[in-house]
């Protein structure tokens, strides 16, 4: 099995770019982030690539999280629990394979002062909880997405980022080690431990000289993680025009 995730910003400007990738990579699955537009306003075009497709929208242009999967999915949720009156479209879970997947665009945590960080924590605990549910009963997991965090100062280019960031705050990054202190692997940390490649880069110079982030991220459950056999980066897709900010993340399961 092959899973991706591939944060677009804004999929109707980027279909061109998506199936590129999905030419160039044959994903079983790939969870995409920040849509920018309604579930009703999904490109018609993405149901020609033999891929179906379900879709979490938002009104006003923000947030957004899909599945697309060339093999049997069943959608599970369309928002993560804890919070009844959160309705920012930033979540979706679905089982395939027997295996319980949730593609996540995690709140940024830069933009509301306190409160909007507040939230991105409360989002990563309740995150969390929902992983380790599954992990009690022993169900295999996957999660994967823009985590919007940079787990260490390896993952991001020196400087790039103030120590104030939210991306980079510790409280976000010990929120991030209790996944996984609960069991689960960073499929890039696993396979790159010196060399785990940045998955964003800002507009602007920061590709070409690499000033770049790793806030992308797939997750594995163990006895997921003991079936990984590859992983990477597709850095082709942020070198297109007119890209993406992120490049797509994937890996592969024997």
């Amino acid at each position: 099995m092959r899973l991706a995730t591939f944060n677009v910003n804004s999929i109707r400007r980027r279909v061109p770019h998506l199936q590129r990738f999905l030419a160039r990579h044959s994903p079983d699955l790939v969870l995409l982030q920040e849509l920018k537009c309604r579930t009703e306003e999904m490109p018609a075009a993405l149901a020609a690539e033999g891929y179906a497709l379900r879709a979490v929208g938002q009104a006003g242009g923000r947030n957004g999280v899909a599945v697309l999967g060339r093999i049997p999915f069943e959608v599970t949720e369309e928002a993560l629990p804890g919070e009844a009156e959160d309705a920012q479209a930033r979540f979706i879970a679905l089982r395939a394979e027997g295996i319980d997947i949730a593609g996540i665009y995690l709140p940024n945590g830069n933009s509301g002062g306190e409160a909007g960080f507040a939230y991105k924590l409360r989002w990563m605990e309740r995150l969390a909880d929902w992983v380790q549910a599954r992990l009690d009963r022993f169900q295999p997991v996957v999660v994967l997405g823009d985590f919007n965090v940079c787990p260490t100062e390896a993952d991001l280019a020196p400087g790039a980022l103030p120590p104030t960031d939210a991306l980079v705050r510790p409280e976000s990054r010990a929120r991030f080690r209790m996944l996984l202190h609960a069991g689960m692997t960073d499929v890039l940390q696993a396979l790159h431990p010196q060399d785990a490649p940045y998955t964003y880069w800002d507009y602007g110079p920061a590709f070409e000289s690499n000033r770049g982030l790793r806030i992308d991220h797939i997750l594995l459950s163990p006895e997921l993680a003991e079936r990984l056999v590859a992983c990477g980066v597709d850095v082709a897709a942020r070198a297109e025009e007119q890209p993406s900010d992120h490049a797509p993340v994937w890996c592969e399961l024997r």
